[in-house]
């Protein structure tokens, strides 16, 4: 079962969806993440660059990145990741061989997957499993609820929705 969501995790989610905001604007799909260190801190920050870079640019890989760069293993292990998604299999697997600390998120995979499927968006190549699956032993908190969830399924339905008297943005 996940861990109720605090003051500071809903904090530090209103940045991550600011992040995904920044992403949408910028014409990709609204992801964001920060790394947070154990004193608070935001340590990184990072943004979905699917469509700037290639398809592996999810935030929280670049995070986990980051933190193999910067990071010594004791601080890895006490950081935490806060997303506006649920990892998929492959950041989850980054995280996990990287060592990082608790994964906070907005809204589950399985509820970004009900989204899209009820906005008639194709099926991803990959299957997307919890987290909890993926690494061992993991520390999770999410999803939200109430409006920090509502705004982010808005910006998928912006994304995923062409504007009328457009061609299919996707």
């Amino acid at each position: 079962m996940p861990n109720i969501l605090t003051d500071k995790d809903l904090y530090h989610l209103g940045h991550c969806l600011a992040l995904a905001t920044e992403a949408l604007q910028a014409g990709d799909e609204p992801f964001g993440s920060i790394l947070v260190g154990a004193g608070g801190e935001v340590l990184a920050q990072a943004r979905n660059r699917v469509n700037e870079l290639n398809h592996l640019a999810h935030p929280e890989l670049e995070l986990a990145q980051w933190a193999a760069t910067h990071l010594p293993p004791a601080a890895r292990a006490t950081a935490t990741l806060y997303t506006s998604g649920e990892h998929c299999p492959m950041c989850a697997t980054a995280h996990g061989w990287v060592g990082l600390g608790k994964i906070v998120y907005l809204s589950s995979s399985s509820q970004l997957t009900q989204w899209l499927k009820e906005l008639g968006v194709p099926e991803a190549p990959i299957r997307f499993v919890p987290v909890q699956d993926i690494i061992r032993n993991a520390e999770v908190a999410g999803p939200a609820s109430g409006e920090l969830l509502q705004a982010i399924r808005a910006l998928h339905v912006a994304y995923h929705t062409p504007p009328p008297g457009t061609a299919d943005q996707q």
